[in-house]
């Protein structure tokens, strides 16, 4: 499994870097960027994956959150994905809107046709991607998730799915209940079809409510965030989780909104947050 180099950045001690791959599980080449950490110049480090939300790419939070400044301090590894397959055979919304296809993958396995040619993202976050990884870079398979928006769905989900491959989850205003909302009724249509049974794999409350795991989960929610009420839903995640006992930390964080403002802002929570249990022997 190659890997292209196409960018390559200091940053405090550490090196963030960019690579292209063709993808076998998305059928089209792919970007990913990685933080390597000052420490991994000398040993195995283990791995936080980020997934970004609606249109974002994986530059969003290696430029904007201010991760890698306490990513070096711990010595943890950062991962971000694209947020979909892309390229020009790569089926997209009919009408180019933001909260479907190009930019808006939603971490799942799409059955409709045209899409699930592509959009394998799901299987693209938790196979393809950790193996090349492990492979190409100084990385443990100790792994831990977290996401933003859609991406935080997609860390919640994922992360409930598959307990044996994570050891914690973070969220920052994650699409908590997609099924009950616009965003997530408009994915699932196109990319699941209209059987509701299938909805289920990939929403975070109903995949809460039939969970047996226990991975600690925090999630981060401003509260004057526009999407909160019709949208988000985080209530719904809680709620759930009362029902199960699971150990989820939901934060309503005054005053704050839906953008990277508020992720940097508490970015560096997450991360100690994660390496308590990223960095436990």
């Amino acid at each position: 499994m190659t890997i292209e180099n196409i960018s390559s950045n200091k940053v405090f001690g550490g090196w963030l870097k960019q690579y292209t791959h063709t993808s076998t599980t998305v059928n089209c080449s792919m970007r990913f960027a990685i933080y390597l950490p000052p420490q991994a110049a000398t040993q195995k480090v283990p791995v936080l994956y980020w997934l970004s939300g609606l249109t974002c790419t994986d530059e969003n939070v290696m430029q904007k959150s201010g991760i890698q400044r306490i990513a070096a301090e711990l010595g943890i590894a950062i991962v971000a994905p694209d947020t979909s397959p892309r390229g020009e055979n790569v089926a997209d919304d009919a009408d180019g809107a933001y909260d479907f296809g190009l930019g808006a993958g939603f971490y799942l396995n799409a059955t409709q046709a045209p899409f699930n040619t592509h959009y394998q993202m799901y299987d693209y976050v938790v196979n393809e991607l950790p193996e090349l990884v492990e492979q190409h870079f100084p990385v443990t398979d100790k792994r831990s998730i977290s996401g933003h928006s859609m991406g935080g769905h997609g860390a919640i989900t994922i992360g409930l799915k598959n307990a044996d491959r994570y050891l914690s989850i973070s969220a920052f205003s994650p699409i908590c209940n997609p099924m009950d909302c616009l965003w997530g009724q408009k994915a699932f249509n196109g990319y699941l079809g209209l059987n509701k049974q299938d909805w289920l794999e990939y929403d975070s409350v109903e995949l809460m409510k039939a969970s047996n795991s226990k991975i600690p989960m925090l999630v981060d929610q401003g509260t004057d965030d526009n999407f909160l009420t019709d949208q988000l839903k985080p209530e719904s995640l809680v709620d759930a989780a009362k029902i199960k006992d699971y150990p989820l930390t939901l934060r309503m964080q005054q005053g704050y909104d839906h953008s990277y403002f508020f992720i940097s802002s508490f970015i560096e929570e997450h991360l100690r947050f994660h390496s308590e249990y990223l960095l436990a022997e």
